[in-house]
């Protein structure tokens, strides 16, 4: 079960996904896209923190706002978190508290040993941090669709389906697939925050209102959504 940031005498809660997956699958471009395709209003900074190779060593931290027509205030919180396997304290700690996690994944066949390794390694990390993999929101993201040398998407589907886990189909590089996986990743946030608090009955806000606020397109970016790199 995830521990949701909730604060009843100041009518704030905060919500924190984390975007997981190997080194070098897309994870910070899916924060960049999703920071220039959104629209401005109630978005925050994107923070961005690289090592001389250009590879994140830390978090990027994207936050966006609303408040519920009941007035409740909410925050919600990306992070991504460096794929190399020397950062796996890292890992841990960015995935304490997190509510939702949407794992990236390679498609290139190539990668595919490694997706599987960082699954596991995001499997062990969230019980390390008390989180049931089983329980937490989760959106797997096979990014990088516009490269050769993929492996089906069929293929794809067929290996992951028994899980349950949504699966969307992505170029972050190109920009489509990105937004579709934050929805579906807010959704499910959605879903397991009302069974709690009763969003849609005490708050007025429904998981609609909740997704569209939070992945509302500016109208520079309403174009082509197919969905990831």
């Amino acid at each position: 079960m995830t521990v949701i940031e909730f604060d009843d005498i100041d009518n704030r809660m905060v919500l924190k996904l984390v975007y997981y997956g190997p080194a070098l699958s897309g994870k910070t471009t899916n924060l960049l896209r999703l920071h220039d395709i959104l629209t401005a209003e109630g978005r925050g900074d994107l923070m961005v923190l690289d090592t001389k190779d250009d590879r994140t060593i830390f978090f990027d931290l994207l936050p966006f706002f609303m408040v519920a027509p009941g007035g409740l205030r909410i925050k919600v919180k990306v992070y991504t978190v460096p794929g190399q396997v020397r950062h796996d304290a890292t890992r841990k700690a960015v995935l304490q508290r997190a509510d939702g996690v949407a794992f990236i994944a390679d498609s290139r066949t190539a990668e595919m040993a490694n997706n599987f390794e960082s699954f596991e390694n995001l499997e062990k990390n969230l019980a390390f941090v008390g989180l049931d993999i089983a329980a937490v929101p989760l959106v797997l993201q096979f990014n990088k669709r516009d490269m050769a040398d993929i492996q089906p998407e069929d293929e794809i589907r067929k290996t992951w389906s028994p899980t349950g886990i949504p699966v969307v189909m992505a170029s972050a590089l190109e920009g489509w697939g990105v937004v579709e996986t934050f929805r579906a990743l807010a959704g499910m946030v959605y879903d397991a925050v009302d069974r709690r608090y009763s969003l849609k009955e005490a708050q007025g806000l429904d998981k609609e209102m909740f997704v569209e606020n939070l992945s509302h397109r500016s109208e520079d970016n309403s174009g082509d959504s197919r969905g990831g790199s």
